[in-house]
């Protein structure tokens, strides 16, 4: 590729990003493969299940938090390992996720997400 087709494929990219101004916070995300599933776990604190919105569209897992900073207004930690606040994190779904079937909960601060894998059976294709 080309250094003019690099810089082209970039503007691409940054033409689907959508900016808004403020603080943004990234929650500290895991996720684990089972032989029948995924699962992804993000961390968040201070954070309930009002909350958040998740969507999929166009093959794409949208995970969003609005946040009340109201309750944190004139605290000054001593101590803080963590950040609070909005965040939208977009995660590109597999072919071999079945859609139709993600489940989310939401306990204690983490919300884990379940992204059963398709089952696909072998079959006999039949020359005609």
């Amino acid at each position: 590729m080309t250094n003019t087709e690099l810089a082209h494929a970039k503007k691409e990219a940054l033409a689907e990003e959508h900016t808004t101004q403020g603080k943004f916070y990234l929650p500290m995300t895991d996720i684990m493969e089972y032989e029948d599933r995924l699962v992804l776990q993000m961390d968040m604190p201070g954070n309930s299940k009002k909350d958040i919105n998740l969507n999929i569209e166009d093959g794409k897992l949208k995970i969003e938090s609005s946040f009340d900073s109201d309750r944190y207004k004139g605290l000054t930690p001593l101590y803080s390992e963590y950040n609070v606040g909005p965040f939208t994190r977009t995660f590109t779904l597999s072919t071999k996720i079945d859609q139709n079937q993600i489940e989310a909960s939401m306990d204690n601060g983490v919300l884990s997400i379940t992204l059963p894998k398709k089952v696909e059976l072998a079959r006999q294709i039949v020359i005609r």
